[in-house]
């Protein structure tokens, strides 16, 4: 009898554990944490500088080094790249947030989104793409390939160069995100945040957990 009783109770405690640490499902949604807000430009057909923002941006390749944006087909900007063959990766400061998120609002047919809001258009000397100048950081990028997935098209753009104001970049003379100040999206929530604490050193926080 005590024995039955031992292993009901462990059984009970492990059914109340499981239940304590069971994740709840969310479904298949697009909950990567955090996404960047980004804003691609490009030039339209009769050469007019466009730029509208995006979320789903990433790194996708070291060498060649590409960055991955996808679009749907709806937007401007897509058959920009599709005849430009080139767009920016520009990453707007928390000064500047609202700029962004107001090139999501309207459509550059309809608007010109630099008129606007009076930011400045640069001529990239690299692609045939326009940079944001107020913008701190920016990723030139020639069109590599295209891949239809579903409601996206998945534009790849291998990356030429990088142009960053001189007063985010840190003593090692590549940007700091800290002085960059970039703006991070939650998708579901449709909420900005900014960088949080400093945490630790990539590639070096968890030697600790390495066994000798």
């Amino acid at each position: 009898m005590a024995k039955l009783i031992e292993y009901a109770r462990r059984f009970i405690v492990s059914v109340i554990n499981q239940m304590i640490m069971m994740k709840k499902s969310l479904g298949a949604k697009t909950l990567l944490y955090p996404t960047p807000l980004c804003v691609i430009g490009t030039y339209d057909p009769i050469g007019k500088p466009n730029v509208m923002t995006a979320a789903w941006v990433g790194i996708c390749c070291s060498s060649p080094p590409c960055i991955a944006v996808s679009l749907r087909k709806a937007t401007y900007t897509y058959g920009n790249i599709m005849n430009r063959k080139a767009f920016t990766v520009c990453l707007p400061s928390e000064d500047y947030a609202k700029h962004a998120d107001y090139f999501g609002l309207v459509s550059g047919r309809d608007v010109d989104k630099f008129a606007a809001s009076g930011l400045t258009p640069l001529k990239s000397e690299l692609v045939d793409a326009p940079l944001v100048k107020e913008f701190p950081v920016a990723i030139e990028c020639k069109l590599h390939r295209f891949v239809e997935i579903g409601l996206h098209t998945e534009f790849i753009g291998e990356i030429l160069d990088v142009k960053a104001d001189e007063s985010c970049l840190g003593a090692d003379g590549l940007p700091d995100i800290e002085k960059i100040r970039p703006v991070l999206f939650s998708p579901e929530g449709r909420k900005y945040n900014g960088v949080g604490r400093f945490i630790g050193k990539a590639f070096s926080l968890g030697r600790e957990l390495i066994k000798p």
